[in-house]
């Protein structure tokens, strides 16, 4: 499989990097996928210290451990769970600085290749944040660092003032409104990872099936009717030995800024499925027609 760089860091990434949240609880059975992911090209393994309530780390870490020099792994941080499992946004710099510890210790390793803020608004102490992460790297257990966030002023931010190597962004045929700052990002040499490229299946091999039953209340500025109607003709303009979810992977990878799809997997033809989307072939006609079938939406809030 391919491999691009993470913007300025030294981190050789898959195209497609398996996002652990889907994994389940289970972990012989996480543990095959995992497996299975190495065998097929992956690297870059993605997960939360929030997933399952801070067992994902544990199983990813847990599964990694005898092979932690194959993977770049990534996880991320801000989410503070409680006891009774519930959580509350934390991006202080005592948090994040105390809340490493425990990943490290979860993932069974002593050191994370790409460590990031899950989420952030623009009220939080974000040069305070950033102080953690710069520390964070001088010390050693964090190799690079970048932020999960949708929102164009908080991107702004860490653009401006810190050295992010990646930021993750919901982007998918459907949900267009990174578009308006994939330029900026290439330009700053700053690589967007992606989540959410089959928008919740909806862009899969089952795809008109799934809008039906997960998009009854609409998805972003589609209502259920439209969503459907998007939804089959994309996947009517493909032709043969085309999936939807190649059309929709490679939508995405075709933008210089994307350096890798995170695409969760809680079986092992799913994941493959996922691969085998990288070798098929799509006309730049049919990206063309995608832009005209889909709407170029916009984020309308946090300007």
């Amino acid at each position: 499989m391919e491999k691009s760089k993470l913007g300025k860091s030294e981190l050789e990434v898959s195209q497609i990097a398996l996002g652990c949240m889907s994994l389940g609880t289970e972990p012989t059975k996480a543990s095959e996928i995992i497996d299975e992911a190495l065998d097929l090209g992956i690297n870059y393994l993605d997960t939360a210290d929030l997933y399952d309530q801070g067992q994902n780390e544990e199983i990813v870490g847990q599964a990694i451990k005898n092979k932690r020099d194959q993977i770049i792994l990534a996880t991320k941080v801000g989410n503070h769970l409680k006891d009774d499992g519930s959580w509350f946004w934390d991006p202080r710099k005592a948090y994040i600085k105390e809340q490493v510890k425990e990943s490290l210790r979860k993932l069974h390793t002593d050191y994370i290749d790409l460590y990031q803020l899950h989420g952030g608004t623009i009220e939080d102490p974000i040069d305070e944040t950033i102080e953690a992460f710069e520390e964070l790297v001088e010390e050693g257990v964090v190799r690079y660092y970048g932020i999960s966030s949708i929102r164009p002023n908080v991107i702004r931010e860490y653009t401006k003032k810190a050295n992010i190597s990646s930021v993750m962004m919901q982007y998918s045929m459907l949900d267009r409104r990174p578009e308006e700052i994939l330029s900026q990002l290439n330009n700053q040499n700053i690589s967007v990872v992606t989540r959410g490229s089959l928008a919740k299946g909806m862009l899969s091999s089952n795809g008109p099936e799934i809008a039906t039953k997960k998009g009854e209340k609409g998805y972003l500025d589609y209502d259920a009717s439209t969503l459907k109607s998007t939804v089959e003709q994309l996947q009517n303009m493909l032709h043969d030995n085309q999936t939807l979810n190649g059309l929709a992977m490679q939508y995405v990878l075709k933008e210089k800024a994307v350096a890798s799809v995170v695409a969760g997997a809680s079986s092992i033809k799913q994941l493959k499925d996922n691969v085998n989307a990288l070798d098929q072939h799509f006309d730049p006609e049919q990206f063309a027609k995608v832009k005209e079938i889909t709407k170029a939406n916009t984020y309308q809030q946090h300007r």
